[in-house]
């Protein structure tokens, strides 16, 4: 085989390595609706994500220890808060709270507006002016999940929903502000030192949940299921997921990664469908296509505007229009 052949074939082989692992990054987040709902059946609200968190970070820590990471660059500080703030604390804290009273496939569906509102909120910070063929999709999701919203809950939108949407703007500005830093470190260095930069709220939380709210609400049949959707929702969609993931991203890039992430909310509403007691309302997954629709022509849209500073390593600031769940 001559050098230029070799090379061929050891592009190809990258492109599928890094397809597999974003790939398995999806498929990871997709499941952690359910496993907070499992979690939820044996925890309280606060218990769960306050765990969630901490156990993540005791993972992280381990993992900065054992590769010895160096500390931050105090200029990176301010953007790892930021991540902190929006992808630690916001987003978990409040998809938890609503998932007590809304169902997996509902939440899906709301949260499916997540690549939309990061890319609003990247095209803000990297100065990138997407087309008017943007705007006009992400107006066009948005107004399908309001749709989608006040038609289950008869009118007006629920106070899950109201927490939902609050869950989108602190995701977004996390992921925005993550993308950017994972420019000059290591995507899974951004998460992890965002959760080691949590530990003294969330570990003061889980300290006062526990001590507070009902450890278990049920037999022993039904806390087993709450433990394993903990530790899922721990170890996997807050930390493991994110290694997959942006691994995967850096081998082939934001543009073909963020493809793949299209199939998340729909995912996230197969795996509700599985669990008991689970209802999926006829109106979710004619949404859910709708709003995956609406990403797709964003995806495509063409931005005008400075290009980013470092192509092909952040799941956010590519071309605006694109977010990583």
């Amino acid at each position: 085989m001559n050098p230029e052949d070799s090379a061929i074939a050891s592009g190809r082989v990258a492109v599928r390595v890094g397809t597999s692992l974003s790939a398995l990054g999806v498929l990871a987040f997709s499941f952690t609706f359910p496993a907070t709902a499992l979690a939820l059946r044996g925890f309280g609200a606060f218990s769960a994500v306050g765990s969630r968190c901490v156990l993540a970070a005791v993972l992280a820590g381990i993992c900065l220890t054992a590769r010895r990471v160096p500390v931050p660059r105090r200029s990176h500080w301010r953007a790892i808060a930021v991540v902190a703030g929006g992808c630690v604390l916001g987003f978990p804290v409040l998809t938890t709270l609503a998932l007590r009273t809304s169902s997996t496939a509902h939440s899906a569906v709301v949260t499916g507006l997540l690549p939309l509102a990061t890319a609003v909120v990247a095209t803000r910070l990297t100065g990138r002016r997407p087309s008017r063929a943007f705007w006009l999709a992400a107006g066009a999701g948005a107004a399908a999940v309001v749709a989608f919203s006040i038609q289950q809950s008869h009118g007006l939108p629920s106070a899950a929903d109201l927490l939902l949407f609050a869950a989108l703007v602190v995701c977004a500005f996390g992921y925005a502000e993550g993308g950017r830093l994972a420019g000059e470190m290591p995507g899974w260095q951004v998460i992890a030192w965002a959760l080691v930069l949590a530990l003294p709220v969330t570990v003061p939380l889980t300290a006062v949940a526990l001590a507070t709210e009902p450890v278990h609400r049920g037999t022993p049949a039904v806390l087993a299921p709450a433990i394993l959707g903990l530790a899922y929702s721990a170890f996997l969609s807050q930390f493991a997921g994110f290694l997959a993931w942006y691994r995967g991203m850096a081998i082939i890039g934001v543009a073909r990664a963020s493809q793949l992430q299209l199939a998340q909310p729909l995912l996230t509403l197969i795996w509700s469908v599985l669990l008991p007691r689970e209802q999926v309302p006829a109106a979710a997954p004619i949404t859910a296509v709708a709003v995956l629709a609406c990403i797709v022509v964003t995806q495509r849209a063409r931005t005008a505007g400075p290009p980013p500073r470092h192509p092909g390593t952040t799941p956010v600031v590519d071309s605006g229009p694109r977010v990583r769940s």
